[in-house]
């Protein structure tokens, strides 16, 4: 009987598709991170304008 010939790996392809992977996690995290920070602006936003009326209750 002959020897079988065995598929041989494609290890470019496995790692380019590391790669990509690896870019679109890195994207994900990055979004992520940006929206993130648009909801602490709006966050920072609030306590600001809490304190004006409790500081103008303290006056009265």
């Amino acid at each position: 009987m002959k020897d079988r010939i065995l598929a041989k790996p494609n290890y470019s392809y496995e790692k380019r598709q590391r790669e990509l992977a690896k870019k679109q996690k890195k994207e994900e995290k990055l979004k992520r991170k940006n929206e993130g920070g648009s909801d602490q602006d709006i966050g920072d936003e609030t306590p600001e304008t809490s304190p004006q009326p409790a500081a103008d209750a303290a006056e009265s």
